[in-house]
C-alpha cells in the first residue's frame, strides 16, 4: 500500500503522540497511584489490585490479560483495530516496569513523594491519566484493555463503547474494597475516575475547539488574500444582499482554530478597521487542516 508524505507525516505524529501520552499517563499511575495503594480504571486497575493484594508486578499483568484480550481482538475485529493497541500495550508495560525502577527507594518500594497527602495524590495520578488519555485517543490510540472489551461487546450488542467502560471501571474500583476492606480507598478510586474523565473531556475539547468568522468588508478580496497567505487558511466568499441598503455584499466565511483567532482579527484591524465581524465558537470540524472524520 502506498502512503502519501502527508499520511506517513500523520502517522509519524500520531505515534509520537502516542507514546508521549502513555509516557504521561504511566508517570501519573507509578509515581501518584500506585505508592498510595489508589485503584484506577481500566486494565490498569486490575492490575493494582493484583498487585497491592499480591505484590505480582503491574507491567506483567497488564501485558498478559491484554496479549490474551488482543489475540481474541484480532479474529473478531481485525489486525488493522489492533495495531496501535498493540504498540500502545507494549509501550505501556515498558514504561510500567521503566518508572518503578527509577523512582522505587533502596528497599524496592515506591516512595510517597507527597507525605500523608493521599487525597493530593489522587488529583494528581488523575490529571497526568485523565491528559494522557486525551493525548492517546486524539492521535487515534489505544491503551487496550477495557477498550477492547468493550469494542467487542458493542460489536455485537448495541451497547455504546462509553456505557461498556463505565460498568467496567465501577466494577474494577468497587472490587478494591474485597482488598483494603477500607471505604476510603474505594472513594479515592472514584474521585480518579470522575478527575480522570474532567481532566480527559477538557483536553480534548481545549484542543480541538474551533471558531467560525463571518467578516462583512468592503475589502473583502484583501481580507481573504491575508488570511490565506499568512494564516494558511480557506475563506469561502458568499454574496448577499443588504435588505435596508439593497445593496450587493460579499461574505467571508473562516473556519480556524481557536489560538488562531487573535491573528486573524489582527489582519481584519490593519485592513479594514470598520469591518463587521461575527466570531462564534464551532463544536466539531473536520476535513483537510482538521480533525479527520472518523465513524467507529
Amino acid at each position: 500500500m502506498n502512503y502519501s508524505k502527508t499520511e506517513i507525516w500523520q502517522e509519524s505524529k500520531d505515534y509520537l503522540g502516542l507514546l508521549f501520552g502513555l509516557t504521561l499517563y504511566a508517570i501519573g499511575f507509578t509515581t501518584f497511584i500506585l505508592p498510595y495503594q489508589i485503584t484506577t480504571g481500566g486494565l490498569s486497575g486490575v492490575a493494582a489490585i493484583i498487585f497491592y493484594a499480591s505484590g505480582f508486578p503491574v507491567q506483567y499483568t497488564y501485558f498478559l490479560v491484554n496479549a490474551i484480550l488482543l489475540a481474541v481482538a484480532i479474529k473478531v475485529l481485525g489486525i488493522k483495530f489492533c495495531i496501535k493497541t498493540i504498540v500502545g500495550t507494549i509501550a505501556l508495560t515498558l514504561e510500567f516496569g521503566l518508572f518503578q525502577e527509577l523512582i522505587a527507594d533502596e528497599n524496592g518500594q515506591l516512595p510517597k513523594i507527597l507525605g500523608d497527602q493521599a487525597f493530593m495524590a489522587c488529583v494528581l495520578g488523575a490529571c497526568c491519566e485523565g491528559i494522557g488519555l486525551a493525548i492517546v485517543f486524539l492521535s487515534n490510540g489505544s491503551t487496550g484493555g477495557t477498550d477492547i472489551i468493550a469494542a467487542i461487546i458493542n460489536k455485537y450488542k448495541n451497547i455504546t463503547l462509553g456505557r461498556v467502560l463505565m460498568f467496567c471501571d465501577i466494577a474494577i474500583v468497587s472490587s478494591s474494597y474485597f482488598v483494603f476492606h477500607e471505604t476510603q480507598k474505594v472513594v479515592f478510586g472514584f474521585c480518579v475516575l470522575i478527575i480522570s474523565m474532567i481532566m480527559l473531556d477538557y483536553y480534548m475539547n481545549s484542543v480541538r475547539q474551533s471558531v467560525q468568522f463571518l467578516i462583512f468588508s468592503d475589502k473583502y478580496e484583501e481580507i481573504a488574500e491575508a488570511i490565506c497567505q499568512q494564516l494558511d487558511r480557506g475563506v469561502t466568499v458568499l454574496n448577499g444582499e443588504g435588505w435596508y441598503s439593497k445593496e450587493e455584499r460579499h461574505v467571508l466565511v473562516v473556519l480556524a482554530k481557536r489560538r488562531e483567532g487573535i491573528e486573524i482579527f489582527r489582519l481584519i484591524q490593519r485592513i479594514d478597521p470598520k469591518a463587521f465581524v461575527s466570531q462564534s465558537n464551532v463544536v466539531g470540524v473536520y476535513g483537510e487542516g482538521f480533525d479527520k472524520i472518523k465513524i467507529k
